[in-house]
């Protein structure tokens, strides 16, 4: 095939990140040629909330179809990206992107707004999302997260490493949700998690201290009390909550 994209563009992605993107993207050219659409960096590893070291890296690879070969080989590349804390990509095709607004527009919402492409054309500019069926998808998540709170609760019978776990990854799942909320209220959205979480606590009226806690326990490691855990939990829980009643009442 002759329509390989061109040389990657480096504007916007920090210079330590350059050389394993390189890698990446010399790795799946050399396997799959012109079958290669385009490569896009998306999440932290464009804001202030990327920690080097720490912070994992995020792309979407778009191929031109989806076949076994694509994926043994960026499976073939596992090895390294582990190593520089890469992801493993997001395989798409752009019909897929295309067919998935409807059902996938909390994350796509999130790409469009911090992502850079580096190599060839950009999948996600473009794209337009109908407030419906966002509304639906937020409405979703929150109550099935409430689900895993409480189910999770129980599975891991209160281990306080296994609750915090829980609680760490629900905080961080909430970021994309909230700023679904602020597009659907036509609001400016932040892009790093502080500034998210601050900005939709003053406009729902919902308490998210608990939540910026257990996102900051990602870093800091802090020694915890049984009842640390469990007043983070239960605070948890009654943000989500509030937030789920606050999209199943939303008028657009």
């Amino acid at each position: 095939m002759d329509n390989a994209p061109n040389t990657p563009r480096w504007d916007s992605i920090r210079e330590p990140l350059r050389e394993p993107l390189a890698r990446l993207i010399e790795g799946v050219q050399a396997q799959l040629g012109g079958h290669l659409e385009s490569v896009i960096v998306v999440g932290s590893a464009l804001t202030d909330d990327f920690r080097p070291g720490v912070s994992d890296i995020n792309t979407v690879i778009v191929l031109d179809e989806h076949t076994v070969a694509a994926l043994n080989a960026v499976a073939s590349l596992a090895k390294s990206m582990r190593r520089s804390r890469l992801s493993a990509p997001l395989l798409m095709t752009s019909s897929y992107i295309e067919r998935s607004r409807d059902v996938f527009g909390v994350e796509f919402l999130d790409f469009q707004l911090t992502h850079q492409t580096v190599l060839g054309d950009d999948p996600f500019a473009g794209l337009r999302f109908d407030k419906p069926d966002v509304r639906l998808q937020c409405e979703r998540e929150f109550k099935a997260t409430l689900v895993r709170l409480r189910q999770g609760w129980v599975a891991v019978a209160g281990d306080r490493k296994l609750v915090r776990d829980i609680l760490v990854s629900t905080a961080k799942g909430l970021a994309p949700l909230l700023r679904a909320m602020l597009w659907l209220k036509d609001v400016e959205r932040p892009r790093t998690m502080a500034a998210t979480l601050k900005e939709a606590s003053a406009r729902f009226l919902v308490d998210l201290d608990a939540a910026m806690r257990a996102d900051r326990w990602r870093h800091e490691k802090p020694r915890l009390s049984d009842a640390d855990i469990e007043s983070t939990f239960v605070a948890i829980v009654a943000a989500v909550d509030r937030l789920a009643a606050t999209i199943d009442e939303m008028e657009l």
